[in-house]
Parts: C-alpha cells; sequence; structure tokens
C-alpha cells in the first residue's frame, strides 16, 4: 500500500512510536445510510489495518440522538460486512464512554480549560468573530472553577432547558482558526437516545467525543476527511490539555474525500432525497448509498478496485462517475453469466420452421459452461434489429436482407406486415437451414448479427432502466439547488420485456449480461409471477477510451 497516509505510519514506526501495533477505526455517525464516499474511507481504515497487521475498530459516534435511529445502525453494519471487511469484536459506540467523556469534561474545568456559558446559539456564533476578526468573549466565560462545576452538575442533573446552557472549551477567541474559538463541547438535549435512553439529558459535541473516543480505544491512526482539517488544532490540543501521552495518543490525518459527477455524497442531501420523495427510499438504486449501489448490482470488488484506483489524495477533487461504471463492468465481465432479452419485442415468423428445436449457448465467453435454449417458428427481435428503410451501412435487418441470429441460423426478411395506421407488426423470415454451427453455411460471411428469444418460452419480466439521478453541467458540477438538477428520465420501466428461460428462478442479486443491452441484477421485487430486473451499467465504456488514450 503506498500512500502519504501510508508514508506517515511508516514515519511513526520509525521514530519509536506506536510500539503496540497500529489501530485505525471507521467512525460513522448512525444518522443516515453510507454511501460511496463512505466506501473510500473504509476501504483505507480496514485497508490500512491488514497491510501493517493491525487492527480496526467500528465505532458509532452516536452523540446526537436527534438525529440518530437503530435503522441506520443495522444499515451500516450490513454495508461494511457486504464490501467484505470485519471488525470482529471490536464494535464500540460513543455512548459507551458518556460517563468517561463527562468526567473529562469535569477535569478540564477544573483545569480552568472549560466553563458554561448561558448565551444562545445565535449569540456565540455572532460573537465568534470572522476569518479576519478575532471574537469576542463571552461575559460567563470568568466564571470561577466552583460555579462551573456546580452548573455543568445541574446541566447533567437536566435542571436547565434546552439551549439555555452550554460548556464551552475556553481557548483563545482571537485565534486565526475559528475552531479553537471555545468551541462548544457540551448541549443540553432532553431527548431519547437509541442506546442510553433518557439517563442523559446533555450530549458531548461530536469534535469534544471524537478524540477522546480515538485515544479511549487506543486508536493511532485517526483518518479522516479534509473538512476536518481545521478541526486538528483542537483534536491535538483536548488530548494535550488532558495529558495524553504524546507518544501513545492518536495522531489525525486528512484525506480527501470522495466527489463523484452527477451524484450527490451528503447524508443531509441523501436525506432530503428520500423524504421529499425524489426517490424510492434509501436503496433506491439511483442513490450513492451502498444499499442502493448493492440494489442496483454493482458489486463489492468493483466498488473497491474503484477506491484502490483513485487513490488517496491530499486535495479534492471531483471524479467522473464513468470511472466508477468501467470498474463495475471490468467485474461484470470476468462473472456474469451471459443470456439473451429483448426490451422491445418485434414477432418474426420464420416461415420455413416446422419444428421446434433445442441450441447450444455459452454461458460465458471466458469460463465456459453452455446452456440448451429454444427455438422456433415464432421469435422476437429488438425493434431496433430491423429498419425498413434502412441506410447502407446499417447492418441488421431490413426488407430482403439478412443477418445472423446469435447461435442460431442466418434469417433473410421476406415480407413486412403493418397494422392500420401503417406500424410495422411482424416480420416474415426464412432461415438458411444450413447456417448453423456445423453446417454448410455456417462460416457464410454475414455481418450483422443479432440477439433473439424463442416466442413461447420467453418469459415475461419488468426491466428497469436507471440513469444518473443528477444532471450536471459540462463541467461535471451541480446546481446550488441539486433538485432542480434531477433527471425526469432517471428511471424508465419496461413492463413487457421478454427473457429466455433459463433466468426463470434466479435469486435476487443474480447478475447477468443481456447480450448487446448491457449488464443486469434481479431486482429484490422480483416473485415467481413478476421477474423484476434492473440495469446495473451499459455496454459502452467511456472511461476505457479516455484511460488509454
Amino acid at each position: 500500500m503506498e500512500n502519504f497516509v501510508q508514508q506517515a505510519i511508516d514515519d511513526d514506526l520509525k521514530n519509536g512510536k506506536y510500539t503496540t501495533g497500529i489501530h485505525t477505526r471507521f467512525p460513522p455517525e448512525p444518522n443516515g445510510y453510507l454511501h460511496i464516499g463512505h466506501a473510500k474511507s473504509i476501504c483505507l481504515n480496514f485497508g490500512l489495518a491488514e497491510f501493517n497487521n493491525g487492527l480496526c475498530n467500528l465505532r458509532f459516534d452516536d452523540t446526537n440522538p436527534t438525529k440518530e435511529d437503530v435503522e441506520y445502525v443495522d444499515s451500516i453494519q450490513e454495508d461494511i460486512h457486504w464490501l467484505g471487511f470485519d471488525w470482529e469484536d471490536r464494535k464500540f459506540y460513543a455512548s459507551d464512554y458518556f460517563e468517561k467523556l463527562y468526567n473529562y469534561a469535569v477535569e478540564l474545568i477544573k483545569k480552568n480549560l472549560a466553563y458554561v456559558d448561558d448565551l444562545s446559539a445565535e449569540e456565540i456564533r455572532r460573537t465568534r468573530g470572522t476569518l479576519t476578526e478575532g471574537g469576542k468573549e463571552s461575559p460567563f466565560r470568568n466564571r470561577s472553577i466552583e460555579e462551573n462545576l456546580n452548573l455543568f452538575a445541574k446541566m447533567k442533573a437536566g435542571e436547565f432547558s434546552d439551549g439555555e446552557k452550554v460548556l464551552r472549551a475556553k481557548i483563545d477567541m482571537s485565534s486565526p482558526n475559528m475552531n479553537m474559538r471555545d468551541p462548544v463541547i457540551y448541549r443540553i438535549a432532553h431527548a431519547n437516545h437509541h442506546r442510553t435512553g433518557d439517563q442523559w439529558c446533555i450530549y458531548p459535541m461530536y469534535d469534544f467525543a471524537h478524540p477522546l473516543s480515538d485515544a479511549i480505544e487506543g486508536i493511532t491512526h485517526s483518518v479522516c476527511t479534509l473538512e476536518f482539517e481545521d478541526h486538528r488544532p483542537f483534536y491535538d490540543w483536548l488530548l494535550e490539555s488532558l495529558d495524553f501521552d504524546e507518544k501513545t495518543r492518536p495522531r489525525q490525518i486528512e484525506f480527501a474525500r470522495l466527489d463523484l459527477t452527477n451524484t450527490v455524497t451528503s447524508k443531509r442531501k441523501l436525506l432530503q432525497l428520500v423524504k421529499e420523495g425524489h426517490v424510492r427510499g434509501w436503496d433506491d438504486p439511483r442513490m450513492s448509498t451502498l444499499s442502493g449501489l448493492r440494489r442496483r448490482g454493482f458489486t463489492p470488488a468493483a466498488i473497491k478496485k474503484f477506491c484502490n484506483e483513485i487513490g488517496v489524495a491530499k486535495a479534492n477533487s471531483l471524479v467522473d462517475i464513468s470511472m466508477l461504471e468501467h470498474c463495475v463492468r471490468e467485474d461484470l465481465n470476468e462473472t456474469a453469466d451471459r443470456v439473451m432479452a429483448v426490451l422491445n419485442p418485434l414477432k418474426v415468423i420464420l416461415t420455413n420452421v416446422d419444428e421446434d428445436e433445442y441450441l447450444i449457448a455459452e454461458n460465458h465467453p471466458h469460463h465456459g459452461g453452455n446452456r440448451y435454449i429454444p427455438f422456433g417458428r415464432e421469435i422476437f427481435i429488438e425493434r431496433d434489429d430491423f429498419m425498413e428503410d434502412a441506410p447502407k451501412k446499417f447492418f441488421r435487418l431490413k426488407p430482403g436482407g439478412e443477418v445472423r441470429l446469435k447461435y442460431a441460423y442466418i434469417i433473410k426478411c421476406n415480407e413486412v406486415i403493418k397494422d392500420a395506421e401503417g406500424n410495422v407488426i411482424e416480420l416474415r423470415c426464412t432461415i438458411d437451414p444450413t447456417s448453423k454451427s456445423g453446417g454448410e453455411t455456417a462460416n457464410r460471411k454475414i455481418k450483422g448479427t443479432i440477439h433473439w428469444v424463442e416466442a413461447k418460452s420467453a418469459i415475461k419480466a419488468e426491466v428497469r432502466l436507471y440513469d444518473y439521478l443528477l444532471k450536471t453541467d459540462e463541467n461535471g458540477n451541480l446546481p446550488e439547488d441539486f433538485i432542480s438538477a434531477i433527471n425526469p428520465n432517471s428511471l424508465i420501466v419496461i413492463k413487457n420485456a421478454l427473457i429466455e428461460p433459463s433466468v426463470k428462478f434466479a435469486a435476487p442479486s443474480t447478475r447477468y449480461q443481456f447480450l448487446r443491452l448491457g449488464y443486469f441484477v434481479v431486482d429484490y421485487d422480483t416473485t415467481f409471477e413478476n421477474l423484476v430486473f434492473n440495469r446495473i451499467v451499459g455496454l459502452k465504456d467511456t472511461w476505457s477510451k479516455v484511460k488509454n488514450a
């Protein structure tokens, strides 16, 4: 593993730090479902631990009971396991440490490094200053240690209402770093916590709980995204103020978060999409959530390969989503069996076919295996594979023209049947009976080969064609009002697609390549009576062309 985070670990080990071993953590807040950006963090933290023969914890930073839910806790664990990582017996919660965190806050008060403030949230914001001007000290900043201890104990006892008081660290209101201007470290919230119930009515802020939870667990390297870079001075100040040994206390290292084109990776925005009904839930296949990508048919191997290929950078950048799709195609090309499906059927009668038969088709061009597919007098082809008034370079079926049916015969179109409105509803064709594999004309050169299904045996299915949920500008950027960028054609449902019978008993999450159409997966909505497929990605790979240019 080569990246600047690993280099920092190497330097620490070389300098004699962390002699007991490397210990990382993945610390999600259980206030939403994990998304593709979290996959990068999961792969990095668990990957660093594995590479250094260390350990990686799963810790839920559950310090805000008003936004957290057991549903999110369960989904996060499912997503991590789906990606192929395991925390073994090291699952923790910040709420495990509430008593310890409270005692650490008391210790700061005793050192005159924290105080109870009566200012409202708005007043604190107003007196915090700007990037160019320092803040103003609170009139309550110089309360005595005894008074602060008494007030903080009363906060814990529930004697004050929400927002009436907070506990702030006492650092430097003139600091050029806004995060060091006496940040709030505890607030009052009379809310039921998903694990501790009503035991607490004060809760530590994330920036207070996170470094201390790291230290309590013996984390060596606290790897987080770049937006926490300005929070690092407080991280270090807190651990130093509470006398954690510099040689063993955690070191925070920041890396660039993952931003994808045509995608939002903000829990707040993802929650908005769900709550306002723009999608069908957190696992909607158009969402960037891991549960959505899983339902869409993306594979853990592809996501991990993508995270590895984009690397670990120090500066934020926008990654083209086609790179993720390229990784998915590469994986599915090796693993997905091939079948034939017709999404927009056009009936074809083969007038010189009198008997049904079974033909042999390969399951996969690399891994082998065969299946039998029915063939008979009536078949369906893709409507786009026929053109009545075809241009010169149209190498599919046209009046008087020939094409090869995949795994079957060469056919010739002899007659076009139309309805009263002039729409083509049926083709009458003949087969070259010796053009099947092994026949006299099997090697006759025909420029076009198309897929098909036999009419009597084809399985009707619902096929959901997913496209990007959001449209971006030419630079891949979304407007500030991202809802206005929702693609109205992000989901097209085809109710009467026809698929060869080999898929009849396929279980949800089974992936296939529909020949010439793309990669598809059996959706969770599938029942014995109603087979449902999601399109994962098409066959066209723009990123591969860019990469190899």
